[in-house]
């Protein structure tokens, strides 16, 4: 990449909490862009979550079911949740794991992580590959209806490809994994 003759940071002047809830907290920003002027930046401020493609020896992958409120559609996809405080994300994916979908991983190996939307989130997901999976279902949150299902990952990629499946932490990591496997 070519180098910058200019800085592009903005300088956060001045914050203004507009809401907070359990799980996010929208701030507004007043900035100082690169060329002195001021500007205003909404941003959701939320913990980190994580995402599991959970993946048994004959490459089916776990897949849930779920009703989304804000896409107002029933989604697939991989099992996922929002960080506790202080929690670390290993330790996050393995019990949703085995809250939304009734299994424990005997591996765990990172597949890095993305920023939602980083123009007004600072919501970040740690993407991981569960293997060696053995049945052990927790408790799901009360709040939560999921149905888990077990699809070939050929088949989720071609649900991906069909419009079928349109969550991007999904296509994310199913991706990730297909490429891992030089499917």
């Amino acid at each position: 990449m070519p180098p910058f003759s200019f800085t592009m940071q903005e300088i956060i002047t001045a914050t203004r909490k507009i809401y907070k809830g359990r799980v996010i907290t929208l701030d507004i920003h007043e900035v100082r862009l690169p060329d002195g002027n001021l500007s205003k930046r909404e941003i959701i401020q939320h913990p980190g979550a994580v995402a599991i493609v959970a993946l048994d020896p004959d490459q089916n992958v776990l897949l849930v079911r779920q009703f989304r409120l804000a896409a107002n559609k029933i989604l697939y996809e991989i099992p996922a949740g929002t960080l506790e405080p202080g929690e670390p994300s290993d330790i996050c994916a393995e019990r949703e794991l085995q809250e939304e979908a009734g299994y424990k991983p005997g591996k765990l190996e990172s597949l890095g992580g993305f920023f939602v939307a980083p123009g007004y989130t600072t919501e970040y997901i740690h993407l991981y590959l569960a293997t060696e999976l053995s049945p052990a279902q927790l408790k799901g949150d009360d709040d939560e209806f999921i149905e888990a299902h077990r699809v070939p990952l050929t088949e989720a990629l071609a649900m991906v490809e069909r419009g079928e499946i349109i969550d991007g932490k999904t296509i994310n990591g199913l991706l990730r994994v297909a490429r891992r496997l030089k499917l």
